[in-house]
Parts: C-alpha cells; structure tokens; sequence
C-alpha cells in the first residue's frame, strides 16, 4: 500500500515503528494460540501486556477465556507494563541536560514525580511532564468537540472525515494516477475497486477458514480505521474540500494525514493479498473441473497443471508495485534539505529567523542540530512561541557566552549563544564590498551588526513575565497601537487579535532590532499582525526587517516595487535587496532535487508551496533587473520562475 511504503523510507515519524510494533504483537498472539496446552504459554500475553488493544482482548477471549482467570497472569502483566512505561523516563531524563530542542520541557524535580505522572497517564506528578504527555502543546480539543468551532461535534464533519479516509484509501493501489492526469487520471478509481474487491474477497476467505483470527483482524482493522478516525478528530483534510460556509485554511490540516492510519492500510493489504491468493486457487480448480485442462493434455506440459495456468492472475499483485513506485520513492530528493539550506544561507550572521510552523521549521533543526550548519542563527516557530517553556529556551540560547563559556565544547545542550562560523556561509557575509553594477556576480554584503557577536538575550523578560504573558488569553486591541522597535514604527490596527506568540514577538523584535538582524521566512505572514510589510526587504527566500523606514537606492541594489507596478507585491515584497538576491539564487542556493528540469511533479503535496517561494523570488528578481533595464537577466529570472511555477501545478 503507498503509505506503509511512503512511510517507510526515511522519515522521522513514528508510525512505521508502531506498525512493527502491532505486527510483533499479533505474531506473539498467533504463537500464543500454537503453544497452549504446552505449559506456561501465557507467558506471551505478558509480552503484550502494553498494548491492551479491543483486537487482543478478543482474541484471547475467543480463544481461552480461562487464561484471564490467572490472577498470577495479571500480577506478570502489571510488573510488565511498568517497565514497558518506564521508557518515558527518557523524557524528563533528557530534558533535565537542557538539550537545544527540548519540546515542551517536560523537567521534573525527583524521578518519583516522572513516575507518577507516567503511571497515572499525565493526570498527576510532574506538571512539565504530564503537559508533555497530555500533548497540551497542540492543545488538542475533545474527540467530542468540532475541533474548528470548538462546538459539539456535528454529523457534517463527521462525513468529512469519513469522506478524507475514503479518500487516502484510494490512494493506496495506484497512486501515480493522480486525478490531473488528463491521460489515466480517471482510471485510479478502477483499482482502487479491484483492490477493495480482493481485501473484501480475503476476508470471506478468512473468516471461511479461520473465523477468530479474521475476527481479530476485523476488530484490528475497524480500530485503526473508523476507531482511530473518531479519535482523532481531524479538521478537514488537507485537499478535502470544506463547505462553502467555512472559509481559509485554518479550517484544514497542515498536512495529509494518511500516515495515521497506516496499519489500517497494511492490514487491507494482508487481506487482499489473501483474495488474490484464494482468487488464483478458485480459477485453478476451475481449470482442474472443466474439460479444459483434458483437452490440452498432450500439448505443452505445462499446461497440464491447473495452478501453473491460473498463475497470471498472481501479476495483480505488482499493480502496485508499478503504479505507487513514482509517489512513494524518494530517491534523489532532497528538497527539504535544500530549502533548509537556502533559508538559513538568506540570513545574515546572528539573525533572528521567524517561521511559521513544522514544515518550514524542522528541516532547519535538523541542518543546525544534526549537520551542525549555521548554529548562529536563532529559528523561533510561531506555533510554539504562545509556550512558555519555548521562550524560555530562547532566552538562554540567545544569552552572551560570558568569559570561559564555550557552546561548541557542548554542542547538544543550550549553553549560550553560537558562534557564526564563516566557513559555513556565503562569503559576502564576511566581506565588505559591494557590486550593484554587475547583476548576477557574486557581491559582498554590507552586514550591519555583522560579524560582532550580539550583546545582549533577544528576550528580556523575566521568567516570570514570560509565564505570565503565556497565560494571557487572546484579546483584541480596543484602540490603534503604535509598535516601535528601533527605528521601526508601524501602526497595529483597532480589532487586532493578539495572542501570546504576537505580544513575544514584539518583545523580541523590540530588543533585537539594534543588535542583531531581525528576518521573517517567506513561508509566515507573522509581520503582519504589526503591520511591517512597509519595512521589510526581500533577501532570497527571506524578508530582512529593516531598522527604520526603508529608502530606496538602486546604486545599492534596494530597489522599491510598489504595488500600482507590481501585481503580485503582496507575495514577492515591496522592496527587494537585488544584488543580494541574485547572488543568493545563483550562486548560493542548492537545488539537487526538486528542480524544474530534473522532476516531472512535486512529491509531496503538503509542501508544494515550496516550489512558489522559489518562483516569487525570481519573480522579484525579474522585476528588479526590469525596473533597472537589465533585459538578459530579466529573461533568465523569468524562466526560472515559470519553470518552478509549472513544477508546483503537477
């Protein structure tokens, strides 16, 4: 199925281990039935006493009742559960050594209050730990509750979500014909019955042949599917449409979120692997009773074996093989790497970097923690800023190391601020000259703190100002506000919302903005809520805040694009750092997968947006050279740019 494989290639989720996991669980279950009668074959149910799943219970109620009635049973399965929950220990065991992402700080004072929390599932012990546990950093409302109205739960996204499931279900035997292929578009529906025809097939078969384990199945099955959809509780689908009524994306997921329901999926295959096998057995035993089979004895010898002729059928099986290979590989792709990269190198030493959520941030993390690229640069997720263990993290990583102090002896934990290595990035980011004049060329940047580490923590807030605000809830401005910060003053308009992460923000910028570079990534719209799109300059795939008004001077290559000559102003910027740019996406920026001329379609649909950032930066550029009569270079910009714009429509 394509998610058990798209998911099994490099990935840093969970959900192919807790397939494993389930797999383990049920060939125990399997072993436990072969070995009953043998002595002491209730060991097993001890191994899987973790994972007290509605399909194990029944199994093993269908099977032998009588071994729930060993109390020496559940004493095994109580001491087994502990050590099987005592992983979480982990947690605030690492997250006592200050490590640099350390996710909802879930700290705790004595390894006796871990394990209160740990075995009382977060309902007491350890407050961080049993935050962490209880996910409250998602702030994940009631299964019961709409999770977009915060109302009861209604019939009308309950269809939906049941309408999305139906949906990744029929992505699962042929993928690669997606429904904009004009050509065999229209076709993925005829597998995805043919395969819904063999999974139902296979389980008649199953439950023919061996009615409690397809039991067990069915009862696996409808959990991690229908169960775990209930559960769940999903907005509406990343590309399921929502009604008319309800508008923008907050009313959907970030993401598809087909991963979830990946044994589901597994387990259908298990099924329909049975069908075509049951299927193969049918049609050979009909060949065997026809006269078929008499009349062609004495020609080829193969032909005398009914199962040697019935087996073509078996090729159903590589329908899959086939038609998911393009959607679930992902050789050569290394595009979130890539925009990793390309982000950070648009951001000057020390910069200040805010992003919007997990796509654009965690390929960052995963560049600076585990290659160890651009540690200077401080990353700050808007979806955790409204924490207040976040900030608190921000504050000490963006401290001055004072003297004797080193974060490179530690470079896992939170020490103090990182050094800029200079070998790491552009070289315009060390020297200081520049060339307006040849666009195009590599050109050295002016760095205004530049290459001086910072003097002070970008925030200032004591700890308990910052538990403080965390606890604000959100309000709306009853009057006009002006923001300064710096030379930076914009007006917030009356009826703003304003949460937690808005009012960090503004601390954050207030004390960064003279002492470091402060940027937004193109991939956020967090400025706006300030009102700063006036005085932010376009560098690459970032926005760079300038400290003050922004003064347009094409000998520097600051070149102004407002609005009334610039349609799409609202997405390439209204001014643009050209040289800096140019420099950037030439010269700068790796592309080794998910490049226009390299790939035919974008791989994953959640992250599509990428291939639009790229273009709105060319976009810009073009722009740029037009407004100072640069034609060559306005032709090469704008190619590259519908070229990344063709790439993001397949």
């Amino acid at each position: 199925a394509f998610t058990v494989w798209n998911q099994s290639n490099v990935n840093e989720k969970v959900y192919t281990v807790s397939l494993a996991t389930i797999a383990l669980l049920t060939w125990l279950l399997f072993r436990w039935q072969e070995r009953i009668g043998e002595g002491k074959d209730d060991n097993l149910l001890v191994l899987m006493a973790f994972l007290a799943a509605p399909a194990l219970i029944l199994y093993v109620l269908l099977i032998e009742p009588r071994s729930l009635t060993n109390w020496k049973l559940y004493a095994a399965a109580a001491v087994a559960a502990v050590i099987g929950l005592s992983i979480h220990l982990f947690l605030p065991l690492r997250a006592g050594l200050d490590p640099v992402i350390n996710e909802a700080d879930p700290t705790c004072p004595t390894i006796g209050a871990a394990l209160e929390s740990i075995l009382s599932f977060g309902r007491s012990g350890c407050e961080n730990l049993s935050a962490s546990l209880a996910r409250e950093q998602y702030d994940k409302p009631s299964m019961f509750m709409n999770p977009i109205t915060g109302l009861p739960r209604d019939l009308q996204l309950f269809a939906a979500q049941i309408g999305n499931y139906v949906q990744y279900f029929d992505w699962q035997w042929a993928r690669s014909l997606a429904g904009n292929d004009a050509v065999f578009g229209g076709l993925r529906p005829l597998f995805t019955l043919l395969f819904g025809g063999l999974g139902l097939f296979g389980a008649w078969t199953h439950y023919r042949r061996d009615r409690v384990s397809c039991a067990y199945v069915a009862v696996l099955f409808a959990t991690l599917s229908l169960g775990l959809l209930f559960y769940l509780n999903f907005k509406y689908g990343y590309s399921w449409p929502a009604p008319a009524e309800i508008q923008g994306r907050e009313a959907h997921e970030v993401r598809e979120r087909d991963y979830f329901f990946i044994v589901g999926f597994s387990l259908w295959g298990v099924w329909a692997g049975i069908g075509l096998a049951a299927l193969w057995q049918r049609l050979a035993a009909g060949l065997a009773d026809s006269g078929w089979m008499d009349a062609a004895r004495g020609r080829l010898a193969g032909l005398r074996r009914p199962h040697l002729v019935a087996a073509p059928v078996l090729a159903l099986g590589l329908i899959p093989l086939a038609l998911n290979w393009g959607w679930a590989s992902r050789a050569e792709d290394y595009a979130a790497r890539d925009w990793a990269h390309n982000l950070l190198m648009s951001v000057e030493p020390y910069g200040v970097l805010f992003t919007n959520g997990d796509n654009d941030t965690f390929p960052l993390w995963y560049l600076q923690e585990v290659e160890g690229m651009r540690q200077d640069v401080t990353v700050i997720v808007m979806s955790y800023l409204n924490t207040p263990w976040y900030v608190q993290q921000l504050k000490q990583l963006t401290t001055p190391c004072p003297p004797g102090s080193s974060p490179v002896a530690d470079p896992t934990r939170i020490v103090c601020q990182r050094p800029y290595e200079p070998e790491e990035g552009p070289s315009f980011y060390t020297v200081e000259s520049r060339r307006p004049d040849e666009p195009g060329v590599a050109v050295r940047g002016l760095l205004e703190p530049g290459r001086r580490p910072p003097r002070e923590s970008i925030v200032q807030l004591t700890y308990e100002q910052i538990d403080q605000i965390a606890a604000t809830p959100p309000f709306a401005t009853r009057d006009p506000l002006v923001f300064r910060a710096g030379a930076v003053e914009s007006a917030i308009d009356r009826g703003t919302v304003m949460i937690p992460a808005d009012m960090f923000m503004t601390a954050i910028i207030t004390e960064a903005i003279d002492d470091r570079p402060v940027y937004f990534a193109t991939t956020t719209q967090a400025y706006e809520k300030l009102n700063l799109t006036g005085h932010l300059i376009r560098q690459g795939v970032a926005f760079k805040l300038n400290n003050g008004p922004v003064q347009p001077d094409p000998a520097r290559g600051i070149i102004a694009m407002p609005p009334e000559n610039n349609p799409m102003a609202g997405i390439t910027g209204l001014f643009l750092d050209l040289p800096r740019t140019d420099s950037l996406v030439w010269n700068v920026f790796l592309h080794r997968g998910g490049i226009p001329d390299r790939w035919t379609r974008w791989v994953d649909p959640a992250t599509q947006g990428i291939p639009y950032y790229y273009a709105y930066t060319h976009f810009a550029a073009a722009q740029g050279h037009e407004l100072l009569g640069h034609a060559d270079q306005v032709q090469k910009h704008m190619e590259r740019a519908q070229a990344w714009v063709a790439l993001g429509q397949k």
